[in-house]
């Protein structure tokens, strides 16, 4: 009994030291052995010795660019006598490295690792293979660039650094993640920026503790103001335009590695309203079709709210001739307009999410011929009104207005709540439904900045850009939620 206890006692405690053990070695100096026993049962680890000159490779082949590796490295070695090797290792293209923590990172990052009696050093030929540049699927704009973000966070630094060519744009390389280091990059122009921000964003980050950031669109739920929000409060795009513009204004962007989307920081809910399209065409075009997306925001917010409330509790609103139209569609129907309303709704949310899931071509099918082919089937079976029909159909298309999928999907959720206020409590349940949506928005903080901003705090030269999409001669200070030092805008005279 006494023995089994103390060999438990000494398992326990061997069990505690062993971090700190392992932590000690990985501080140590490199050696082969200390890091391949980091990288045990990594199949992909290629291992490649040169006995004669006392070198060993370590590496992962699909991280790197073959091609340099054996011009950069490979070639070298083969012709390279051993007398030679210090001074071979002294060229720029070879970087010694301390300890063998950080050659684990390293390697982890696409380096090559050459280990030579007790000594590491790392050659940096870092080239995976990645999607080419291409026009974004889900922002699409008939005039103007086409290009939009991959993968790669140096190739989305590159995208941006192409577009704006200035000394002022900087750049702050951060990691997040326990497990797996994901590299997230924050951009912005020296002189535009609030430097406060640029503070508050970077600590935020670094605060963040998960074990991996896989896209930017995560990481921005990470650092909300407030996380329980159902707006976006970060304003995510694929479009390299679209923040260079935001940058340009004063902004933050964040780029994160293996996520083709950046975002831009502060945001305000107006943001999520235009398009890149908006300053490519003539001023009074854009306004109006800006406008129309406010219209749109409104129809699909309360469009179905209104018909469940005036069918349920108030057709003293509904003009004589239509009331009698209206009558004989509802007859047939055995469900009260809420429940109508709720699984019209649902179906079409179900036909949404059916056609984003399949093949492209697939999910316009079924998309087109499921809403027609169920629409229609509906109102024969008595199930739903034709009048319905069209208000969910309206709100449905009003949603696709918007450019934002995420703002439209929030959106969307927030339509079934005031749905079901309207057929409780009628007219009066769709008001306090759009009350608590305002009183929500004006609630809510991007990054220390009122989320309503320029309508709360009332900025009204910043309406000409946010209402209307007014002449470029008329922008001339940077918008109130970038807090930028250099008001300045433009200069231009009409």
């Amino acid at each position: 009994m006494f023995q089994h206890l103390l060999r438990l006692i000494t398992a326990v405690v061997h069990k505690r030291k062993a971090p700190s053990d392992t932590k000690a070695v990985l501080n140590g100096p490199p050696t082969l052995d200390v890091v391949q026993q980091q990288f045990q049962d990594c199949a992909d680890l290629c291992h490649r010795a040169f006995p004669e000159l006392k070198v060993d490779l370590l590496f992962f082949n699909h991280l790197i660019s073959k091609e340099d590796l054996t011009r950069d490295v490979i070639v070298p070695l083969t012709h390279v006598e051993p007398h030679e090797l210090p001074q071979m290792f002294a060229r720029t293209q070879y970087v010694q490295v301390d300890t063998c923590e950080a050659a684990v990172k390293k390697i982890l990052e696409g380096q090559v690792a050459l280990f030579h009696k007790g000594t590491a050093y790392l050659a940096n030929i870092y080239n995976p293979e990645t999607r080419s540049v291409q026009q974004s699927e889900t922002e699409t704009v008939i005039v103007g660039p086409h290009d939009a973000f991959v993968e790669s966070a140096e190739s989305n630094l590159s995208l941006i650094r192409r577009k704006l060519r200035s000394p002022q744009l900087k750049v702050i390389k951060l990691e997040v993640g326990e497990v797996a280091k994901t590299v997230v990059c924050l951009c912005y122009i020296e002189g535009l920026v609030n430097q406060e921000n640029v503070t508050e964003l970077v600590s935020r980050i670094q605060n963040i503790e998960v074990d991996c950031i896989i896209d930017g669109n995560m990481l921005v739920q990470h650092i909300d103001d407030s996380p329980n929000a159902i707006f976006p409060l970060f304003a995510t795009t694929e479009r390299v335009d679209t923040i260079v513009s935001r940058l340009v204004a004063g902004r933050i962007a964040g780029i994160v590695d293996g996520s083709p989307s950046a975002f831009a920081a502060p945001s305000a809910f107006f943001d999520f309203f235009t398009s890149p399209d908006d300053y490519y065409q003539r001023w009074p075009l854009a306004t109006a079709t800006r406008l129309l997306r406010f219209v749109a925001f409104v129809v699909t917010l309360t469009f179905t709210s209104l018909y469940v409330a005036v069918t349920t509790f108030h057709y003293e609103m509904i003009p004589e001739s239509l009331l009698i139209t209206l009558t004989e569609s509802r007859s047939r129907v055995p469900f009260p307009p809420l429940y109508e309303a709720l699984m019209m709704e649902t179906t079409i949310e179900l036909l949404r999410e059916a056609g984003a899931r399949l093949p492209t071509k697939i999910g316009q099918t079924i998309g087109i011929v499921g809403g027609i082919v169920i629409g229609q089937a509906a109102v024969q079976a008595g199930i739903t009104s034709n009048i319905l029909i069209i208000a969910v159909a309206s709100s449905a298309i009003a949603s696709f207005v918007i450019p934002s999928y995420v703002m439209s999907a929030s959106i969307r959720l927030i339509r079934f709540g005031i749905i079901i206020l309207a057929g409780i409590l009628g007219n009066f349940g769709l008001m306090l439904g759009v009350a608590w949506v305002i009183i929500h928005l004006s609630g809510l903080t991007s990054l220390n900045t009122s989320y309503l901003t320029p309508v709360a705090p009332v900025r009204f030269n910043d309406w000409r850009d946010v209402f209307i999409r007014g002449p470029f001669w008329a922008f001339k200070n940077r918008p109130l939620i970038s807090r930028s030092p250099n008001q300045v805008r433009n200069k231009m005279k009409k």
